[in-house]
């Protein structure tokens, strides 16, 4: 599989998402080279953020609505960002085989999670990871939408200040470079 490719369907996702002012992240769920689900990130613009309704979720539920679903361990999930753990754990729950993520959430990923200390449901599940796929172009969204004032979400947070700084070092190659640069 082509995951470059279909992180690109991600990528455009998470692009109609940063210009209806959310939260930009997109994603894909993938089986047989084609694209079965979808969803984009929504509830942050504006008023209070509903945190459910993220781009994961959205496409959980559109594959949940299929008639004739793929078997989910055959299925991959490609997201421009690393799932936060409520999405992880759907994700798992769902038994979706594969994650394939751009942006590391340094605030709240959740794919590093010990799944062993999580109980049998959790522990017997492991999809494979595969980080950082096209995560300069996903960094490239995050930035517009941190650097935006008009946008509310998440500014000041944890994540803004280092998504800016990664910005700032992959412009700037005698910067921190690279990602070892912002490991806490």
């Amino acid at each position: 599989m082509d995951d470059a490719f279909f992180m690109k369907q991600a990528l455009r996702r998470a692009r109609t998402a940063l210009e209806a002012g959310e939260f930009p992240v997109g994603a894909v769920l993938v089986h047989g080279g084609l694209v079965v689900a979808h969803g984009e990130r929504s509830g942050t613009a504006g008023g209070p953020p509903n945190e459910v309704d993220h781009a994961e979720i959205g496409a959980l539920r559109a594959l949940a609505g299929l008639d004739n679903a793929p078997p989910p361990g055959e299925i991959t999930l490609y997201c421009t960002m690393e799932p936060c753990l409520m999405c992880y754990a759907a994700l798992i729950l769902t038994g979706i085989g594969r994650i394939v993520y751009a942006y590391e959430d340094a605030m709240g990923g959740g794919t590093g999670c010990d799944l062993a200390s999580a109980g049998p449901l959790y522990a017997r599940r492991r999809p494979e990871i595969v980080p950082y796929v096209l995560r300069r172009e996903s960094l490239d969204l995050f930035k517009a939408f941190f650097a935006s004032p008009r946008n509310a979400y998440w500014r000041g947070s944890q994540l803004a200040d280092y998504t800016l700084k990664a910005a700032e070092s992959a412009e700037n190659p005698e910067g921190a470079g690279g990602l070892s640069a912002f490991s806490n």
